[in-house]
């Protein structure tokens, strides 16, 4: 977690103290009985097997704490992959002197209070003004209905952008109310009004997406990659998947017909998956949302995606130009383009890049802004 690069500045000066002494974070991926060793995967770096010894001080600390001094003795025995440590090894050698330790299992409960309290304290939505401190947000809900959520910073408010090329939040990056542009997505929450319309921010995070659709070309399944032609301009993208990326498939227009509520569609209501961080996938002032449609479509894996079949795609805006992160790739969305296309009484014409606000896609697709982006990851 991103609260263990303050643990690891906080035990320089231990590990100052006894020279070519070394510390890392990462997570516990397995074990070695056999040789009292455990397999740790550093963030950022090659999997280590580092040796347990009598010596050997283990210590539990509470996801987002940040002072050692509360930091519980623990046995090494329970350790258990998925773990989080902070690990300091003796000197020149790969022996554990001390193995910080956030549980997998704490991790998961912080998380899930984290978005339930995201889900209750929290809107999201797309910049569609900017006045003085306040930001309005707009959601577009598959009826095609507009609502609106206006977002009031402080100098408390605490600011993050995603990182290009990434997908997780843990990676988001420090940022300021200038960087916070029109067609942005935002998260913020903190003090929320009844109707949930206004949003006094404690914590706001946003970042530039971009919505692509088009058909797959070739597929590379050991790159974890895929091209697409771009819809109306047959441009060629490259799609790279992560442990990270989604990849759901759309309904088949039997149950589209169904309508909301009815063969297997959601009715109104909070997304049940809505991101470990929980930022509520639900517009602000309720109706139906996109998301909640996405939550309840199947997952499927990258050998189920075939040559021709017709993606929607969204992504981070990436640092090179015709390469994209997926953070979701929907497959089977010919309908999904189709409803869009019919709420602004287009025909779904010529489309091709375009910001999460659906403009310059041909037709006016803006009833898919936010797609996917109900949670971030974690």
């Amino acid at each position: 977690m991103k609260k263990f690069a303050t643990l690891l500045a906080m035990m320089l000066p231990l590990a100052a103290q006894t020279p070519a002494s070394k510390s890392f974070v990462g997570t516990v991926a397995g074990f070695r009985p056999e040789n009292a060793e455990v397999e740790i995967q550093p963030d950022g770096g090659d999997m280590v097997a580092a040796g347990l010894t009598a010596d050997t001080i283990a210590q539990r600390i509470a996801p987002g704490e940040k002072d050692l001094k509360t930091a519980e003795p623990i046995q090494v025995t329970d350790l258990a992959r998925g773990d989080r440590v902070l690990v300091t090894l003796e000197p020149d050698s790969k022996r554990i002197r001390r193995i910080v330790v956030m549980t997998a299992t704490d991790i998961a409960q912080r998380n899930e209070g984290d978005r339930l309290d995201w889900q209750k304290r929290g809107v999201a939505g797309i910049v569609s003004a900017k006045s003085g401190n306040q930001i309005t947000l707009k959601n577009k809900t598959l009826t095609g209905a507009e609502v609106e959520a206006v977002v009031t910073l402080s100098d408390r408010t605490a600011i993050k952008r995603y990182a290009p090329d990434s997908v997780k939040f843990a990676e988001a990056k420090p940022g300021n109310p200038a960087e916070i542009s029109v067609g942005d997505q935002v998260w913020a929450r903190g003090e929320k009004s009844e109707d949930g319309l206004k949003v006094t921010a404690e914590e706001v995070v946003f970042g530039t997406f971009v919505l692509e659709a088009g058909t797959i070309g070739a597929i590379d399944p050991e790159a974890k990659e895929f091209t697409v032609k771009e819809l109306g301009t047959n441009k060629l993208l490259t799609v790279k998947l992560t442990s990270d990326s989604q990849l759901k498939q759309m309904f088949p227009i039997s149950a589209m017909a169904g309508g909301p509520g009815r063969a297997g569609m959601p009715a109104a209501g909070p997304p049940a998956g809505a991101g470990p961080d929980g930022f509520g996938g639900a517009p602000p002032g309720g109706g139906f949302d996109i998301n909640q449609m996405l939550d309840h479509m199947p997952a499927i894996m990258l050998e189920d995606l075939k040559p021709g079949a017709t993606v929607v795609i969204t992504s981070t805006k990436g640092a090179k130009s015709g390469r994209l992160t997926a953070i979701l790739v929907l497959s089977n969305a010919d309908v999904l383009l189709q409803m869009a296309s019919a709420m602004k009484g287009t025909n779904g014409g010529a489309m091709g890049a375009a910001g999460m606000n659906g403009g310059g896609m041909g037709g006016d697709f803006s009833a898919l802004m936010g797609l996917g982006l109900g949670g971030i990851n974690q």
